[in-house]
């Protein structure tokens, strides 16, 4: 019976011993992917300080360039800027009528390789160029990015109004 039971149980305990192992292997890799996603996330909100940047200083050149070669951006009443020259005519455009002084809120970002969006809100003000008129700003956005070469960009972009117009 000793010879029978001897192997048995130090193959229970080898086998006990292996999925301790995996647990705290696994334990370990889940924090590590923690960590990496926490970094990403980081350079993320980076980006999207770039951007805030580019909005309050009326940049479409910086603005452009935050965006992916075929990037879209969906501005709101207006028609979608497609690639890196449709964006960059929109965002002039869009700074030709405009002047913005806004604060981004970023209330998630989700990472998935090298796919990653964002939900945030935006509020400020805007000054109508044409007249000097300064109202209230206010918009929820949603940004999906991709890791190009190893940097965030904008892949596509959508916003709209949180507020009525005044």
């Amino acid at each position: 019976m000793k010879k029978i039971l001897i192997p048995i149980v130090a193959i229970f305990l080898m086998t006990s011993c292996g999925e301790k192992s995996n647990q705290e292997s696994n334990k370990s890799l889940t924090k590590k992917t923690e960590i990496m996603k926490k970094e990403e996330k980081q350079k993320i909100e980076e980006l999207l300080s770039a951007y805030k940047k580019s909005l309050n200083t009326s940049d479409a050149k910086l603005a452009q360039s935050l965006y992916t070669k075929d990037g879209v951006f969906m501005p709101t009443e207006a028609p979608s800027g497609i690639g890196a020259e449709g964006i960059l005519k929109s965002y002039e455009f869009v700074f030709s009528q405009i002047q913005l002084n806004i604060e981004f809120f970023i209330e998630e970002i989700e990472v998935e390789g090298n796919m990653a969006f964002a939900v945030t809100s935006s509020k400020g003000t805007v000054k109508i160029r044409e007249n000097g008129v300064e109202a209230p700003e206010a918009n929820r956005e949603l940004f999906v990015f991709e890791k190009v070469d190893g940097e965030w960009k904008i892949a596509r972009y959508m916003f709209n109004k949180t507020e009525p117009k005044g």
